[in-house]
C-alpha cells in the first residue's frame, strides 16, 4: 500500500465563454450520475494541476482552453479516511470550436447560460455555489525557481 493511497488530487475548470454561459458535463457514473457539473478529473503523474485541467476539459468536452487562474479548493474527507482534493480553475475557451462530450463518460456536454442553470435541479451543489458567488482568481505567478536541489521541470505559484 502506498504511503499517499488515500490522498486524491483532482481538478475542475469553469470554463465561461464570451456570451457569459458555462461549460457543463452530465456524468455517467459516481455522486454526480445525472447532474450538471464542471468538466473534471485526477491530476496524473508528470503534469501540474493546471495542465491536468486543461487536458481533462480537452478530453470530456473537446474544448481548448488556457488557464486564466485559481478559484479556489474543494476538500473533504470521504468514509474518515479518504483525503478528497480538488483545484477549481477558471479558464477561457479557444474561439471558434464545438463541444463534443466524451460518450464513454457524459451523457451530455454544453455551454448553458447561469440563468438556467440556477433553476435546474439536476445542478450540483458545487455547482450552484459558484452561480452564487463573485468569481474571483488567484493569477499564475511563473519564473521562480526554488533551487536545483528540488529537481523541478514545471514549477508555478497561484497567488
Amino acid at each position: 500500500m502506498g504511503k499517499r493511497e488515500n490522498v486524491w488530487l483532482g481538478v475542475a475548470g469553469l470554463v465561461i465563454r464570451d456570451d457569459g454561459s458555462w461549460l457543463v458535463v452530465k456524468k455517467r457514473y459516481g455522486g454526480l450520475k445525472g447532474s450538471w457539473s464542471l468538466p473534471a478529473g485526477f491530476v496524473e503523474e508528470g503534469e501540474t494541476a493546471d495542465q491536468a485541467v486543461v487536458r481533462e476539459v480537452l478530453e470530456e468536452t473537446g474544448i481548448e482552453c488556457k488557464v486564466e487562474g485559481l478559484l479556489g479548493v474543494r476538500t473533504g474527507v470521504i468514509r474518515d479516511s479518504i483525503s478528497d482534493n480538488m483545484l477549481i480553475f477558471l479558464l477561457n475557451p479557444l474561439p471558434g470550436q464545438k463541444v463534443v462530450a466524451q460518450e464513454s463518460e457524459l451523457f451530455e456536454a454544453k455551454y448553458i447560460a447561469p440563468q438556467i442553470l440556477e433553476d435546474d435541479p439536476e445542478t450540483s451543489v458545487l455547482l450552484k455555489y459558484l452561480l452564487s458567488v463573485q468569481i474571483k482568481t488567484k493569477s499564475s505567478v511563473e519564473g521562480i525557481d526554488p533551487g536545483p536541489q528540488f529537481h523541478y521541470t514545471d514549477y508555478k505559484l497561484f497567488l
